[in-house]
């Protein structure tokens, strides 16, 4: 591994986990707006959406992460796991969902050390919340 990552490296860790978070967060949110419908949840699933906006405006310039963003030539564009396009049910879909929600603020918090400590600290808060929001979700 080499000892030193460059800034576009990092811009596309932090550009990739925050589509990922968006979308994972959409889909969470649509299940318990259309499926569960439980207002409040999906209200909170909509803040945790918007407070990514505000952290990520505040402590990342959009035109850089766009300018470093090379999704055609993402070497894990094509690698699946069978289990990536099995879905049984909503429930299932929830989980898959909300598991990436965690694990891409988990890499947001860890990358975003490297410019702001203050931004890795609200998405290790971020994540914080989503466990308990996942843990009041009944399906």
């Amino acid at each position: 591994m080499r000892s030193s990552i460059r800034n576009n490296e990092i811009y596309r860790i932090i550009d990739a986990n925050l589509n990922r978070l968006k979308e994972g967060l959409r889909v969470c949110e649509e299940i318990n707006r259309f499926v569960l419908l439980d207002r409040k949840l999906t209200a909170e699933l909509k803040r945790i959406r918007h407070e990514i906006d505000n952290i990520s405006i505040g402590f990342f310039n959009r035109d850089k992460l766009l300018k470093h963003r090379e999704s055609l030539k993402d070497i894990g564009r094509d690698i699946y796991c069978p289990k990536e396009f099995k879905r049984n049910n909503f429930k299932d879909t929830f989980i898959a969902n909300i598991q990436r929600v965690k694990e891409s603020l988990r890499v947001l918090e860890e990358f975003s050390k490297i410019h702001d400590c203050r931004a890795a600290m609200r998405f290790k808060k971020l994540r914080y919340r989503v466990y308990e929001l996942e843990k009041k979700v009944s399906l």
